[in-house]
């Protein structure tokens, strides 16, 4: 996730770089190339930078803070996780990794986490994906706690923590933001006991928004100031729409069909359409690519519906070279965010 400079009092912008169904190697070049200092991030007025997490078929790689720590050292933008999946990581060990990222950023991090849904991924780690509810609470308790300085003695069903502390502490105090990811409502649930934010990773937003609304009213929690990321997925400025949606929808096309094929794996069917065919793909309208007038457009649309702060979509399509998305991202930068400022 890549968020811009602040656009109205409560409003970003961000892209993300998929690690997921484009090679890992590939992934990581081209976000190298779009977060060094002489780059589209800095250049054009981006300000923070963050992935999914890498993993592939047969294990997992979770890789997000090697990979953050590496950007903290070549910008000065901000840096997210978009999400870390907690469940595969020992806590401690991710709250000291998140802690020393947000050292050598000087406090430009903040940790997006999910649960995870791929079986894969959790065979690949010998960890039960039956636990990973219970894993993910246990570990958001563990990380806050030991944000705040506490020596920590813990007992849980999932972790035992004796007498730790972490080295070193957070820049932030109380550490960086949590954003909490999901698509279902107990994501919600536990975004309202744990995070600084919530962040839609598929779901229906505004019947997100309404379940956030009523968790936080049945906590005793305001429903004000909520920092809510959304995402359009397929959303392109271009000056020659009909070209560059060509180009683009075959590589679209396998990222929805292998997220949908993995959803179904784990027990969450329908939550994306199969995509036949690129006349299929038109028809659903997964890939948006206007002009810039026609795009300010829908994201008021979007905006006037669901209060987002953090409104996100993909930057580089699977197969595609960085360089092809570098004058979409530069007229989006350059003709949608003043609208919005």
């Amino acid at each position: 996730m890549i968020n811009a400079r602040k656009t109205t009092e409560s409003s970003k912008f961000g892209i993300f770089y998929d690690f997921e169904t484009s090679p890992v190697a590939k992934a990581l070049q081209n976000l190298r190339r779009h977060s060094r200092p002489d780059s589209l991030g800095e250049n054009l007025g981006f300000d923070a930078c963050g992935f999914r997490s890498t993993t592939s078929r047969k294990t997992a790689t979770p890789l997000p803070l090697p990979i953050a720590a590496a950007i903290a050292a070549r910008t000065k933008i901000r840096i997210a996780t978009g999400v870390a999946l907690l469940p595969l990581y020992h806590p401690v060990r991710l709250a000291e990794d998140a802690a020393t990222v947000d050292v050598i950023s000087g406090g430009r991090f903040e940790l997006g986490v999910g649960v995870g849904y791929k079986l894969d991924e959790f065979r690949g780690l010998d960890i039960d994906i039956h636990q990973r509810a219970g894993r993910m609470d246990e570990g958001l308790e563990i990380i806050k706690r030991l944000w705040a300085g506490e020596k920590l003695d813990f007992k849980g069903k999932h972790h035992t923590v004796g007498n730790v502390a972490i080295s070193p502490e957070p820049v932030q105090k109380n550490g960086p933001p949590i954003w909490i990811g999901g698509f279902v409502r107990a994501s919600l649930r536990r975004a309202v006991r744990f995070g600084d934010g919530f962040f839609n990773c598929g779901g229906d937003a505004e019947e997100l928004y309404g379940y956030y609304r009523e968790e936080l009213a049945e906590a005793g929690k305001p429903a004000e100031n909520l920092r809510i990321a959304d995402c359009i997925h397929w959303l392109i400025v271009s000056e020659t729409p009909e070209k560059t949606w060509d180009e683009a929808a075959d590589g679209v096309i396998y990222q929805v069909n292998k997220y949908n094929e993995w959803l179904s794996e784990s027990g969450f069917p329908g939550l994306y359409d199969m995509i036949r065919d690129k006349a299929h793909l038109k028809e659903l309208g997964r890939l948006i690519v206007v002009d810039p007038e026609t795009c300010i457009g829908i994201i008021k649309d979007k905006l006037s519906k669901v209060p987002v702060t953090h409104l996100t979509s993909w930057a580089i399509p699977p197969g595609m070279p960085a360089k092809w998305a570098e004058p979409h991202l530069k007229l989006f930068a350059e003709k949608v965010i003043p609208a919005f400022r």
